[in-house]
C-alpha cells in the first residue's frame, strides 16, 4: 500500500541553447520541430509526474531519451527551463539556494552510475562523509555509518579502501553513503548498469531487500526493461525528451500507449509480469482446483497446464473467474 503524494514534477521543460526561457514564453507548447528550428536542444518536454510516498518510480528510455536530464532537473542539479517541482507541497524552484542545499543535505539521497567514492578515505569515513558535512559529530556520524554499512551487507569492511573492493561492493558503499542521511526522496541514476550481470542481479536483490525494510520514496533511472519490471511499482517511458506513458509494468504490456511502447516491451517475458486475473476469463467454473488471481503466470503455469479443464481463479477467498491451459500456452508462446 503506497502513501500520499510525495513529489510532483509539473510541466517541466529543459531546453538547451540561447534564450530558451524567452522561446518557451512565446511558445508555451512548441512541437519538436519548432524547438529544433529555433536552434534549441529538447532534453525534456513538458514532463508531468506524481510519485507516491514509498513508491519505486522508474523512468526509462533509450540513450538520449532525456531520462537522466529529467532526474537532474528534479533534484535541481540542472535548472529546468520551466515548470514546478513540489516536494511535500513546497516548490523547490521557489526557494533560495541556501534552502535547496539544506534540502539536499537532509531530505534527498542520490546514487549514480559512477560510484564517486573518495579514494583517500576508508569505507567508514566515506559513508560518514555526508553526515560530517551536515555538522554531525564524528562519533555520531561514524556510529550511523556503521549501521548502514551493516545494512548493505558490508560489515567488517569499515577499514578497507575503495580500491580494495569489487565493483558491486563499491556500489554498496555508494548506496550506504546515500542512506546515511536518511533521505525522504532517493534518486538513483542507472546505479547498477556498470556492473556485471550476475552482480547486477545481486544488487537488485539487495535493493529490494532494503526497500522492503526502509520503504523509501524512490525515483530510479534505467534503460533495462527487465530491471525496470523487477523493481518498479510504476514505469514512465520516455522518447525524445517526452514521457510517452506512465503505468504499472502489467499495464504497459497489456495496454501500450503507442507502437513505440509496444516495441519497447515486445521481448519481455509476459509470464513474469502478467497476473492470472489480468488474463483470466470472467466465466466461473466449479473446479476443485484454484489459483490466486494476483499470482504471476510464471508461478502457476505448470499447475494450470497440467489440468485439462479450467481452474477457478480466486481473490480474497472469492471466485472471480477461471483460466485454462490454452490461455497459458498462448502467453508462453508469445514470449518465445
Amino acid at each position: 500500500m503506497l502513501g500520499s503524494t510525495k513529489f510532483v514534477c509539473k510541466n517541466i521543460w529543459k531546453l538547451f541553447g540561447p534564450d530558451a526561457e524567452k522561446f518557451l514564453t512565446k511558445n508555451p507548447n512548441p512541437s519538436l520541430e519548432e524547438i529544433k528550428q529555433a536552434g534549441l536542444i529538447p532534453a525534456v518536454r513538458d514532463a508531468n509526474v506524481e510519485v507516491e510516498e514509498g513508491e519505486i518510480f522508474v523512468i526509462m528510455g533509450l540513450s538520449g531519451s532525456g531520462k537522466s536530464t529529467l532526474i537532474r532537473c528534479m533534484s535541481r542539479l540542472i535548472e529546468p527551463t520551466h515548470g514546478e517541482l513540489m516536494l511535500d507541497g513546497v516548490d523547490l524552484r521557489n526557494i533560495s539556494d541556501k534552502q535547496m542545499i539544506e534540502i539536499r543535505r537532509h531530505k534527498l539521497g542520490m546514487v549514480f552510475q559512477h560510484f564517486a567514492l573518495l579514494p583517500h578515505l576508508n569505507i567508514l569515513k566515506n559513508v560518514a562523509f555526508p553526515l560530517t558535512i551536515q555538522g554531525v559529530s564524528v562519533r555520531e556520524a561514524e556510529k550511523r555509518a556503521e549501521q548502514v554499512i551493516e545494512l548493505v551487507g558490508l560489515k567488517g569492511y569499515n577499514k578497507s579502501y575503495p580500491r580494495e573492493l569489487s565493483g558491486g561492493q563499491q556500489q554498496r558503499v555508494g548506496i550506504a553513503r546515500s542512506l546515511a542521511v536518511e533521505p525522504e526522496l532517493w534518486f538513483l541514476d542507472e546505479p547498477f548498469s556498470a556492473l556485471d550481470p550476475l552482480i547486477r542481479r545481486e544488487m537488485q536483490d539487495e535493493f529490494l531487500r532494503l526497500q522492503a525494510m526502509l520503504k523509501k520514496t524512490i525515483i530510479f533511472i534505467t534503460h533495462d526493461f527487465d530491471e525496470a519490471i523487477r523493481l518498479a511499482d510504476r514505469i514512465a517511458i520516455m522518447k525524445d525528451g517526452k514521457i510517452i506513458q506512465i503505468a504499472t509494468p502489467e499495464n504497459l504490456i497489456l495496454n501500450p500507449a503507442d507502437n513505440y511502447v509496444e516495441e519497447f516491451t515486445k521481448h519481455v517475458s509476459r509470464a513474469k509480469i502478467l497476473s492470472v486475473k489480468s488474463v483470466m476469463s470472467s466465466t466461473l467454473c466449479d473446479s476443485e482446483e484454484e489459483v490466486d488471481g494476483s499470482a504471476k503466470i510464471v508461478d502457476v503455469a505448470e499447475q494450470i497446464v497440467a489440468t485439462k479443464t479450467p481452474i477457478r481463479v480466486v481473490q480474497n477467498g472469492q471466485a472471480i473467474g477461471s483460466i485454462d491451459a490454452k490461455k497459458i500456452i498462448e502467453i508462453l508462446v508469445k514470449q518465445v
